[in-house]
């Protein structure tokens, strides 16, 4: 066994890392109140810029979920035959989970940086949105983290992206931006998940 692999053992961060795999497809086992609490409360620990958190986590299940199911169903027609299969695939992901976890960015940075750092507001934008682009990933990889350390399985889904707006509005948001829909339940079946580019190919060390 290799010095990495003993390392991967007795270190449960790095074991729940390697561990985590996209699941697109659950069983009915449903999600308990308690293990919703500890994902969406390991998800708002993760770093945010200038401690803004200005992301929100939005829980559907039942017929809200279902809801949701249709609208991106419905709207994956209008879409070329590559993007629709992966809108469908994410309807039935989302269909088959027992919970989701929508996660929307309020925009609140966007207001208040320019106030913060004295910037132009038209110069600031694009900084200030990929900020909380990126608090916000990281809230949704906690997530999906503490899902995997809870014997939970999930899938971050992006694709939704192509309906944002009309997700944004279903969601109650319609002044917010898209950020993640994550279906969260217990996987029919776990694989192995696709290998990884190497360190050689993905690192670059510069002197």
């Amino acid at each position: 066994m290799t010095d990495q692999n003993q390392l991967f053992l007795r270190n449960e961060t790095l074991n729940t890392i390697y561990n985590r795999h996209s699941v697109r497809m659950f069983t009915d086992q449903d999600v308990s109140e308690s293990d919703i609490s500890t994902i969406l409360n390991a998800a708002n620990q993760a770093p945010s810029a200038h401690n803004q958190q200005s992301w929100r986590f939005i829980v559907l299940r039942g017929d809200k979920k279902s809801e949701l199911v249709n609208l991106v169903t419905a709207n994956s027609t209008g879409f070329p035959r590559p993007t629709s299969a992966l809108l469908r695939m994410a309807a039935r992901s989302i269909a088959s989970a027992p919970i989701v976890v929508a996660v929307v960015n309020t925009g609140e940075l966007l207001q208040r940086g320019p106030e913060l750092f004295e910037v132009d507001k038209e110069i600031a934008v694009d900084f200030f949105r990929i900020m909380e682009i990126q608090s916000s990933a990281a809230a949704v990889e906690n997530m999906l983290l503490a899902a995997t350390s809870i014997g939970l399985s999930s899938v971050w889904l992006g694709i939704l992206i192509m309906i944002q707006e009309q997700v944004l509005h279903f969601l109650g948001n319609p002044g917010g931006e898209f950020m993640a829909v994550v279906p969260v339940g217990y996987a029919q079946k776990i694989n192995a998940g696709p290998k990884k580019r190497s360190l050689d190919v993905t690192v670059q060390y510069l002197k």
